[in-house]
């Protein structure tokens, strides 16, 4: 357990340090080319999308969900693994490479699958963009296979830190960008063949080079990795089939993903695409932090634990995951809702577009815990490698999810929603799809093991509920004592940084607060896992 915990605090540790340099290179690209009523930023959003929505439909669920699996199998071969693994690498580096030859080639018809009403000049800028931002591909691949060989053998601290080189690259990018251009950028006019080839180019550079640092770590994987084409053997038939239900998952998901961004880009000019990116950008500040880094160690014993035969073992390990998760998650959603103006100023240039953004964030920020508690469960039935069953509650989730995004536009054309708050009706919907889904894969989840040690999980979740209601009228109120949405703390990005951290300090110190009066264990378990973050 504490060899767990220290890995969990690697994990953390490094995501939070890749966050907060995210974070530096979010609001350099918002100096660079807007966000609120920037058709730019919009057409840049969609670009940005494209490489990662595309591996996320070849191979992030088989390569997260199925692959640390195998390599945990492999391990017990006489060569540790090593053929295994060299085959996997092999074979995923010659499917990625023709995919991405593919996408390019395919650019502008996936902008119009994803912004049809965009005009012509913006449509024209967002392809520029894609053909320098989609060569990502090939490296978010192999950054996730690598990745995730390093997580099944144990060596989980270069995955999370990674990301930092490539954040450093494009904050040294966007600066030279500023330095030379100006900005920001708003108007697609703008935008010359070299200031394109600048901005995109440095993004796809530092995810290259984040691919790159992990190689300097395998070593401690102790596999001898050479190419190997001789894929027969490797068990394709078998992966083959538990991929297949993973990539019908996401398929489903990028149809229900395309339909909101359809529906979003009608709004373009306003709350559109990118003030959605950079909401959720906020939304998953928390998540990556505390729910990815917690899941991952606690994913890869689950595998060894259903491998080896220990179901017993289980329902406790998905009780102590869910609770570690969620005692942050609740405290997180109460801080950030709470200074959701002063935090979202940080990725706009004017006040309202930072009210805007607030209203999709506290939207996104309805899910925030249910989304982590249901990426544990969803983790649960890879480890006992059926992924046929998060098919359907995928499928629930992604028929809702676009459902509801059409609604918003019908609720729209009628007057009953404004155009400004379209991006907030599309969030809000996504948001109650998961609350619909969590419980329809738990009852499933019964299929494969007893289920019975959850019901004093959810106690402790209404623990939680109950302590960030105090949290958060306390933030909230610091925020008014502040002057609001017309006080210091949304009139400039520095000075929205530091209300948000006054404002969330606040939240979160009277969030602890209230856990001690309720007597909740988890905060020891909480407190425990801070300590180790800070000391790492």
């Amino acid at each position: 357990m504490a060899s767990l915990g220290r890995a969990s605090a690697i994990i953390a540790g490094g995501t939070l340090v890749s966050r907060l340099t995210g974070l530096v290179r979010s609001i350099l690209l918002v100096a660079v080319i807007g966000s609120y009523m920037s058709r730019p930023a919009d057409a840049f959003a969609i670009a940005a999308t494209l490489p990662t929505n595309v591996y996320e439909l070849l191979a992030a669920g088989v390569i997260t969900g199925i692959i640390v699996p195998q390599i945990v199998k492999a391990a017990a071969h006489s060569d540790g693994g090593s053929r295994f693994v060299s085959k996997l690498l092999t074979l995923g580096t010659v499917v990625l490479v023709g995919a991405t030859a593919v996408v390019m080639a395919l650019a502008p018809v996936l902008i119009w699958m994803y912004a049809a009403t965009y005009p012509p000049e913006q449509h024209a800028l967002a392809v520029a963009f894609a053909y320098w931002l989609l060569p990502q591909l090939l490296f978010y691949g192999l950054y996730a296979l690598l990745g995730e060989a390093l997580n099944a053998r144990r060596v989980f601290g270069p995955y999370s830190w990674a990301p930092t080189v490539n954040n450093l690259v494009s904050i040294a990018g966007f600066t030279i960008f500023l330095v030379v251009f100006g900005g920001p950028h708003t108007q697609i006019s703008d935008w010359t063949p070299t200031m394109i080839a600048l901005l995109g180019g440095t993004a796809t550079l530092g995810i290259a080079l984040q691919t790159v640092v992990l190689l300097f770590f395998w070593k401690r994987t102790k596999l001898r990795i050479r190419p190997d084409f001789g894929w027969r053997g490797i068990g394709l038939r078998h992966i083959g089939t538990l991929a297949w239900w993973t990539f019908l998952a996401v398929v489903v998901g990028q149809l229900a993903y395309i339909v909101q961004t359809q529906v979003v880009s009608a709004a373009s000019g306003k709350a559109s695409t990118a003030v959605m990116g950079y909401a959720w950008l906020i939304f998953m500040l928390p998540h990556s932090i505390v729910a990815m880094s917690i899941s991952t160690t606690y994913f890869t014993r689950l595998a060894e634990e259903v491998s080896e035969g220990r179901l017993d073992a289980v329902g406790p390990n998905l009780d102590e995951s869910i609770r570690a998760i969620s005692v942050f998650g609740f405290g997180f959603t109460a801080a950030i809702a709470a200074a959701s103006v002063p935090l979202s100023r940080v990725f706009s240039n004017t006040t309202d577009g930072a009210v805007a953004t607030a209203w999709v964030v506290c939207a996104y920020l309805v899910a925030l815990v249910p989304f982590g508690v249901l990426m544990v469960i969803r983790r649960a039935f890879f480890a006992f490698q059926d992924t046929r069953t998060p098919f359907f509650f995928g499928v629930t989730q992604a028929v809702l999810t676009a459902l509801g995004a059409l609604l918003a536009l019908a609720a729209v054309a009628l007057d009953l929603l404004p155009l400004a708050f379209l991006a907030v009706g599309v969030a809000l919907t996504q948001s109650l799809a998961t609350f619909v889904q969590l419980p329809f894969a738990v009852r499933l989840l019964r299929r494969h093991t007893d289920t019975g040690a959850l019901r004093s999980t959810w106690r402790a979740l209404g623990r939680f509920a109950v302590a960030a209601v105090p949290a958060f009228a306390a933030g909230w109120a610091t925020f008014l004592l502040l002057g609001g949405t017309d006080g210091w703390a949304a009139s400039d990005k520095l000075l929205g940084a530091i209300g948000a951290a006054l404002v969330g300090g606040v939240t979160l110190l009277v969030y602890v607060a209230a856990l001690a009066v309720l007597r909740a264990p988890e905060l020891a378990i909480a407190t425990r896992t801070v300590r180790r973050l800070l000391g790492r």
